[in-house]
């Protein structure tokens, strides 16, 4: 097993406690976040067919998506049964409900990365919500040689994230800061692999600022869509990124662009 940060968190902490203000998101917006979700589902059942005739063909490489904060496996079965259906082997994360980076969680998950790599012989791609792109984010920091790319979805890791997030006091709660397991002044930078930081904002649950990827690289990409932030991993429009993303071939990445409906579908692409 990987030895893991461990130590003295105080400049972590410290660090959190000087990030710049960033308020959580409009109340209108947290108010109609669950009516925005059903409307992304729906707009999903319409366009599901669509979807798999558009989206291109995946290579086989194995892919894992990471549940956000509370959620579980069962909150990516849909977008798992699709890739699946691309030729993608798709997994969950396989450990219940996510509480957030308790103490070996994330060994765990790397031991589950290099389980999924030895058994398909390749690097597995990383697919995160909310707070599962920030795990996802974290494993490619640790294990560069075994993930082919990261794709955050909502996920805030920026600067001012704690105050930008509605769930923040129940994750302090059940994560003290001076417990964390995962650096806190280091997670708005990007993990060096290719990385890709979908949001939206129309996110009423964590301020769409702290979603973007700001300090980046040449692999790093932020890409805007329409939607709310608990109906992400049922959005179409998403969806479709994902599999354009995961059908790029290992060594030759480029950003995304969208085609001819991209001002549409996608606002901004950056």
């Amino acid at each position: 097993m990987r030895a893991r940060h461990s130590g003295d968190f105080s400049g972590s902490v410290a660090a959190m406690r000087a990030e710049p203000y960033v308020p959580p998101p409009a109340a209108l917006l947290t108010l109609t976040e669950a009516h925005r979700a059903v409307v992304e589902l729906l707009a999903l059942h319409i366009s599901r067919g669509r979807l798999h005739k558009i989206a291109p063909a995946g290579d086989g490489h194995p892919v894992m998506l990471l549940p956000g904060f509370m959620g579980g496996d069962g909150y990516s079965l849909s977008l798992r049964r699709f890739l699946s259906r691309l030729g993608y082997p798709a997994h969950g994360w396989g450990m219940g409900r996510n509480f957030g980076p308790r103490e070996g969680v994330l060994e765990a998950l790397e031991q589950r990365v290099d389980a999924m790599c030895q058994e398909y012989g390749t690097k597995i791609s990383l697919v995160g919500h909310s707070l599962g792109g920030i795990f996802a984010r974290e494993l490619a920091r640790e294990l560069p040689d075994s993930i082919r790319q990261v794709i955050s979805l909502g996920s805030p890791f920026g600067k001012g994230r704690m105050a930008a997030s509605l769930p923040s006091r129940l994750f302090t709660a059940l994560n003290p800061p001076e417990e964390l397991t995962i650096e806190q002044d280091i997670l708005h930078e990007a993990p060096p692999v290719p990385t890709t930081a979908i949001y939206s904002r129309g996110d009423g649950i964590v301020n769409w600022r702290t979603t973007l990827q700001v300090d980046g690289h040449a692999q790093t990409e932020s890409i805007r869509v329409r939607g709310s932030h608990c109906g992400m991993t049922l959005n179409p429009a998403i969806w479709l990124v994902i599999a354009e993303r995961l059908a790029l071939p290992a060594d030759r990445w480029q950003p995304f662009r969208g085609g001819s409906l991209s001002r549409l579908v996608y606002p901004r692409v950056s």
